[in-house]
């Protein structure tokens, strides 16, 4: 449950993010960041989550 909501979250938020990007003009390069956005929330994540089951009892 708690992958699917960070799925969620991040895909809300990149959607948002793209949208109020003023370094791309385009839509393909909004929607490049978009994905951009989105693996790094979830990749982050996943580590984040790894660390913390190995390192903290």
């Amino acid at each position: 449950m708690h992958l699917i909501m960070m799925a969620i979250f991040a895909f809300l938020v990149s959607i948002v993010f793209a949208g109020i990007n003023t370094e791309t003009s385009t839509a393909k390069g909004r929607v490049f960041y978009g994905v951009k956005v989105f693996s790094s929330f979830i990749g982050i994540g996943l580590v984040l989550a790894w660390l913390l089951y190995f390192f903290i009892p």
